[in-house]
């Protein structure tokens, strides 16, 4: 893959200007879609299958005026008087709302046959309005004129105040903090360049890959139902990893211009090696976030997939328009004191003299200090961990209500004062359903369902009791004592479905279910909390399988998969602390605690899991080159740790800056995710990957990189560093110096197909237009040596070249200019077949020399010429024989071809 993207950087590089100006296209597209299809986002969160989600279809389809969406709006006498002296102007506007379009029905709240609920004094009352359209759909229009008419009814003597699920705003709230998080994201990204100009690059690659998604989003919410909070978290994902993948590679590039690199050259390397970290980064995001499908939960998928798309294209902004930028803006990013040297020695950098030693630095010296007591540092890095994760304890999940909306709007204060006025079950009343088609009775059976449910525990009254037009279904609307989040309300909830049974039993009814908003919000709650530990294995057992891809190693992938858990615990215990302890509320503008959003715990964990291997990766895998190169343990990781240490704080610091200016937003939905995301990105780089990782590697030493024999064969070799360019820059020079060769070989070794062991290590090359014979009795080690050829075999070492493609980055390549001519295969038609402008640059790789000659023989010295003609045009024809030397079959190519130079033997 590096080779790849070592030609895609300088591809981008050339083309700057065009690929700039393709993704300003694309976004002003996008924007233009988005615009014309003006689609909007919903606020309902619903889970198929579940019982309460059931019961509101049912509603919707046998009692549609039981099954909208409710609106509320409470008359409150403003000197204490019974609010019945009002009741010709609530009347009015009642009636005024009842005229609104898209409300079904809007009874006065003083109606005989639904009375609306009275406070305890009579100063104030509840009216009902009920919506023809489903929870979670709300056209703005209705919404804003049922308003508007309550703003403009409240008089001298009394208030109306109009809230309820119509109320709740799909609108999300940017503000003042996810700007200043951008700003602090530049600041740090000035002080990591020491210059303005490449601190602002990472903040408008960023930009434009939010910004297209996000549109993307709004085009595609006019046929897809997207939870609105889906663009806050793509939002909020998309800044953090758009920043911080774009530094990556612009340090690198940075770092290759201070040592004098040509900018295109310096721009191709680039890719090749911090934009493989990136795409692997960016890859196990992407996973995480797909993965959340596992849980059966189709909103959380959506979101799932809508912010795995974000961070994809993220990856994709910065693999192509970052290049293009890098290009534009030339030697303005080198270094000022690398321009000065260059300009002072003549065009190049002096070279460092023989005394020179690393600079002093922070890295250098926290590593020593926490590798110098491993044990001790592991033991404090556990017990500061653990203490973060105690309130975990006290950590409730559930879906927000309208009491989670902002202090001062109109949902959030109708909400508090329908609490204060009337008690908080009448924000979020429960619904008793039943199938009463079987009763002769059903007005007496409705009634006695409402006895046997009004003696239950922790409910407070029932507030209306009635069949529907067909008296065939009977609704038994529930006040519960507790307000919809807390658990005497979920107790109630586990009572009535207990009891149905035994009421269907009794009252002769059947399919008596308990729903409404609040009851559809326990049910999804507990739906996420059942599939936060089958996606915490699909998490980690994913950790485990990269890890030990990359790494080649056992302990590595353990530890790092324990050090993800830690930062997940810790995120867990200090969102406990904000949102449910009251802890930093000021600071952090949070105005509710409690229970917060269910889908937080199983959010964090993906994305957080991507940012972690992210960070993993980009710190060991170079404490992993030291050591290979060096076979020092200890030593590696510190010149590891403290080459990569920088860049990975920077990409911390930005990550939790906008993490942070997202939870200032004050939107109760994404706070806890913001706080959790901010916390564990904290933890994670600096307590696990920057103190408890050294540590851990330096106690175990060499052992640490240890990989069972049978299991390192079995693994592919994965390139997130771009080691496979050094293999690259090196084929060029060697190209060169000795010319285009159709095949190089070059210390290679290759695992024998077949078998155990391994074929090599072999060296030489083979120019185009020669007819190679291998010749090797064991038929494990040829068809090994063909396979590898054909680009069938990856190489366990070594450089394997055919033509200017290497193995194993280029696999595919190779193949596509592979030419396999199978055992027993007809020669002659497949020879036949081949023919094309990139002759000079294939190879034909046949298994058996017999089957070359039988054709020979029996065409009249055709394919003779056909492979004569092959040779001719600079393709290469490596044949497999079994004999130990020249057999009859070869002596005769030998004899028929025209310049027997062609042909050699190996």
């Amino acid at each position: 893959m590096s080779s790849s993207l070592y030609r895609l950087g300088r591809l981008m590089a050339t083309l700057r200007w065009k690929v700039v100006a393709a993704w300003l296209a694309l976004l002003v597209i996008v924007g233009g879609l988005a615009i014309g299809l003006g689609g909007t986002f919903s606020t309902d969160i619903e889970i198929p299958g579940t019982e309460g989600q059931e019961g509101i279809d049912a509603l919707a389809n046998r009692f549609p005026e039981m099954g909208g969406t409710s609106g509320q709006v409470v008359f409150v006498s403003q000197d204490g008087s019974a609010v019945d002296e009002h009741q010709d102007e609530i009347d009015e506007l009642m009636t005024q709302i009842a005229d609104v379009e898209h409300v079904s029905v809007a009874p006065s709240p003083f109606d005989d046959l639904s009375p609306g609920t009275r406070s305890e004094d009579d100063s104030a009352v509840i009216g009902q309005f009920q919506m023809d359209f489903p929870t979670g759909s709300y056209p703005a229009e209705s919404v804003d004129e049922i308003t508007q008419l309550v703003e403009n009814a409240g008089t001298e003597s009394f208030d109306a105040h109009v809230g309820g699920q119509v109320l709740q705003s799909a609108e999300i709230p940017f503000g003042a903090g996810e700007v200043i998080g951008v700003i602090v994201a530049l600041i740090i990204l000035t002080i990591i360049f020491r210059s303005l100009l490449p601190a602002f690059i990472p903040i408008i690659t960023a930009i434009v890959g939010v910004g297209v998604s996000m549109l993307a989003l709004v085009a595609l919410s006019a046929g897809i139902d997207i939870p609105s909070v889906t663009t806050a978290l793509g939002a909020m994902l998309g800044l953090a990893v758009g920043i911080d993948y774009a530094l990556f590679i612009l340090s690198r590039h940075r770092d290759q211009l201070s040592q004098g690199d040509d900018v295109h050259e310096s721009i191709g390397k680039s890719l090749a090696t911090s934009g493989s970290a990136v795409i692997f980064a960016g890859m196990t995001v992407v996973i995480a976030l797909v993965g959340l499908f596992i849980t059966g939960i189709p909103f959380l998928t959506v979101m799932g997939v809508a912010a795995a798309a974000t961070v994809a294209l993220s990856v994709v902004v910065a693999l192509t328009m970052l290049p293009a930028i890098m290009g534009i803006l030339g030697e303005h990013l080198r270094p000022r004191r690398a321009r000065r040297l260059i300009a002072e020695n003549g065009g190049a950098l002096p070279a460092p003299g023989p005394d020179a030693k690393p600079a002093r630095s922070f890295g250098r010296t926290w590593v020593r200090l926490v590798t110098k007591v491993p044990a001790l540092t592991i033991l404090l890095v556990i017990i500061g961990v653990g203490a973060l994760a105690i309130p975990i304890k006290d950590l409730e999940l559930a879906l927000p209500d309208l009491g989670t909306e902002p202090q001062g709007t109109d949902a959030r204060d109708t909400y508090d004062l329908i609490a204060d006025e009337f008690g908080p079950g009448y924000n979020g009343p429960l619904l008793v359903t039943a199938d009463i088609i079987n009763t002769t009775d059903p007005l007496g059976v409705v009634e006695e369902l409402e006895n046997d449910v009004a003696a239950l525990d922790h409910v407070k009254e029932i507030q209306t009791a009635t069949p529907n037009r067909g008296a065939d279904m009977a609704v038994v609307v529930v006040i519960p004592e507790g307000g919809p989040t807390d658990q005497s309300t979920k107790d109630l909830v586990a009572e009535l479905r207990g009891s149905a049974e035994g009421w269907e039993h009794d009252l002769a009814i059947s399919d008596v279910t308990v729903t409404g908003a609040t009851a559809v919000g326990i049910d999804v709650t507990d739906k996420l909390s059942d599939a936060l530990l089958p996606f915490a294995l699909f998490v980690v057992g994913l950790s485990l399988l990269l890890l030990a891809l990359v790494f080649r190693s056992i302990w590595v992938p353990l530890k790092a998969s324990v050090g993800y858990l830690f930062s997940v615990a810790a995120a867990f215990g200090v969102t406990s602390m904000v949102l449910e302890y009251g802890w930093l509320n000021g600071p952090l503008f949070v105005d509710v605690n409690g229970p917060v959003v269910s889908f937080m715990p199983i959010m964090v964990m993906g994305v957080l899991f991507g940012l972690a291997m992210d960070y993993e990766v980009f710190l060991v895998s170079r404490m992993r080159e030291e050591f290979v190169h060096t076979g020092d343990a200890r030593g590696a990781i510190e010149r590891g740790f403290t080459a990569n240490a920088p860049v990975v704080t920077a990409a911390a610091l930005i990550m939790v800056a906008v993490f942070a200016g997202f939870v200032t937003s004050g939107w109760f939905m994404l706070q806890p995710i913001a706080v959790a995301l901010a916390v564990g990105v904290l933890v994670d780089a600096f307590v696990v990957r920057m103190t408890f990782v050294p540590a851990v590697l330096a106690l175990l030493g060499k052992h640490a990189w240890w990989l069972p024999g049978w299991l390192s064969r079995s693994l592919p070799t994965v390139d997130v560093e771009g080691e496979g360019l050094a293999g690259v820059l090196e084929h060029r020079r060697w190209t060169e110096e000795h010319g285009v060769h159709a095949l190089r070989l070059d210390e290679a070794v290759a695992p024998l197909l077949g078998g155990s062991g391994s074929l090599g290590p072999l060296t030489g090359a083979v120019a185009p237009g020669t007819l190679l014979v291998v010749r090797a009795p064991d038929d494990a080690v040829r068809e090994t040596f063909l396979a590898m050829a054909a680009g069938r075999v990856s190489p366990i070492s070594g450089i394997v070249a055919v033509h200017d493609r290497l193995a194993p980055d280029d696999l595919g390549a190779i193949q596509g200019r592979a030419h396999w001519i199978g055992a027993g295969v007809q020669v002659a038609r497949r020879l036949s077949e081949i023919d094309g402008h990139g002759l000079s640059r294939s190879v034909i790789v046949m298994e058996q020399i017999e089957d070359l000659a039988h054709a020979a023989a029996v065409s009249d010295d055709t394919l003779i010429e056909r492979l004569d003609a092959l040779l001719e045009r600079g393709a290469t024809v490596i044949v497999g024989s079994r004999a130990q030397g020249p057999v009859d079959a070869e002596r005769h190519l030998l004899g028929s071809l025209r310049d027997p130079r062609r042909l050699l033997a190996l």
